[in-house]
């Protein structure tokens, strides 16, 4: 039973299970668009190929083992977008040592 779960856990992407957690897409919206959606939802899960970024806003409410960063991706009509609100996966955070 634990392989199973362990498995699920694995293919199944964790923001999709936090609760009130929004998921967009990046190639089906544009930078301004994104920045828009991540103010007004709070959590947002962007999409970005087989896996994303997760965004907070504002930006001091990252969960533990995160950290605030800036990332870039590709919107849909394939401009860079930089957002700074970005959480992060931490490896110097006490949360993520086993």
């Amino acid at each position: 039973m634990k392989s199973v779960i362990f498995a699920l856990a694995l293919l199944l992407p964790l923001p999709a299970f936090a609760a009130g957690v929004r998921e967009v897409k990046a190639n089906e919206h544009s930078c301004g668009e994104i920045a828009q959606i991540i103010r007004e939802n709070k959590k947002v899960f962007v999409r970005v190929g087989f896996g994303g970024r997760s965004f907070r806003f504002p930006p001091a409410q990252c969960g533990p083992g995160d950290k605030r960063a800036t990332t870039s991706f590709r919107d849909a009509g394939g401009k860079q977008c930089v957002l700074d609100y970005a959480c992060v996966y931490d490896p110097a955070s006490l949360y993520n040592f086993p």
